[in-house]
């Protein structure tokens, strides 16, 4: 059996790969303090903060795996040095957000990287955490980056507003989409990749990413699958950064939305990612998959990202 140590495992991407792990049979650990959640059932919960000094004592044994999911030097590095040398095979999750560069469509993994000098923003720290993975482990490591992670629960609403909108009534707000672009990848469909590629002993670095569709034929999909007639309401990016809405994620934000000098940031190539046994769902199965979980945590509920109902009227009755 399998023996892997998730650094983690209590937070929304590690407790799916937990599950995966778990569904491949294997017998999972996990070290984490436990205050994001409780570990997937049929794992075992190590209770440890990372930060201290005797944080891996016990869990200093021979692992056929281990997953890091932190990208803090002070959390990464720690690891590192306790462990890497107990382990047959180690998986870093990174992410795409490593790249120095948004404005190359298809670009793949060899494309630059951000500097490494202010570890406290979130690129360079995992650029950071890449490269210590690299020095310490060489051959036996697994770098996936993803690109936007979607699904059921993301706490992120960076996806999840959309289904949500198409939920409720009245005119939705939408960014002009022409030439616009929308990269995702379900977190079952990553988790289960992890899972199957530590078994497998896969190394190197992949994006971890999704096909990347127009943003058109996203909100298309998601009208189909609200199966109602809105109207939508296409306002261009100088009125919606007058009117004080926000890219991508975050408060008073039109999620996905990016700016066009980044639109490549959802072009990202993923066929290395695929010919090492990654698959992808239909869009249209994440996009019913995140509206059952909307409609069951409340349409109306508040949000960490995406406009209010108020917002989004004072918007469209904006001039634009």
């Amino acid at each position: 059996m399998t023996r892997i140590l998730v650094l983690g495992g209590t937070g929304w991407l590690g407790a799916e790969i937990v599950r995966a792990a778990l569904a491949e049979g294997a017998d999972v650990t996990c070290l984490a303090r436990g205050e994001s959640g409780t570990v997937p059932d049929g794992a075992r919960h190590v209770r440890a903060d990372r930060r201290e000094l005797s944080a891996y004592d016990t869990v200093l044994d021979n692992w056929d795996e281990v997953i890091e999911l932190a990208s803090d030097p002070a959390l990464v590095r720690p690891a590192l040095d306790a462990l890497a040398p107990l382990a047959r095979h180690w998986t870093l999750v990174s992410s795409v957000s490593v790249y120095a560069r948004n404005d190359e469509p298809g670009a793949d993994e060899s494309a630059a990287l951000v500097s490494c000098d202010d570890l406290g923003e979130y690129p360079a720290a995992k650029v950071a955490a890449e490269q210590a993975s690299a020095l310490a482990l060489s051959d036996r490591l697994l770098v996936a980056r993803p690109g936007l992670i979607v699904g059921p629960g993301d706490p992120s609403d960076r996806f999840g507003y959309w289904p949500a909108r198409f939920g409720r009534s009245g005119p939705v707000l939408v960014p002009e989409t022409d030439g616009r672009y929308v990269q995702v990848i379900d977190v079952a469909d990553l988790a289960a990749w992890i899972a199957a590629a530590a078994a497998a002993g896969t190394t190197g670095f992949f994006n971890a990413v999704g096909e990347a569709y127009p943003f058109r034929d996203v909100i298309d999909h998601l009208k189909t699958a609200s199966a109602s007639d809105l109207e939508l309401v296409a306002v261009n990016d100088e009125a919606l950064r007058a009117a004080g809405v926000n890219y991508w994620a975050g408060p008073r934000s039109l999620p996905l939305w990016l700016p066009r000098e980044d639109t490549a940031f959802a072009r990202r190539d993923g066929s290395a990612f695929r010919a090492a046994g990654g698959t992808l769902r239909p869009l249209a199965d994440t996009i019913a998959r995140v509206r059952e979980d909307e409609f069951s945590r409340g349409l109306f509920r508040q949000r960490r990202s995406g406009l209010t109902p108020d917002e989004e009227a004072a918007v469209l009755g904006a001039p634009r």
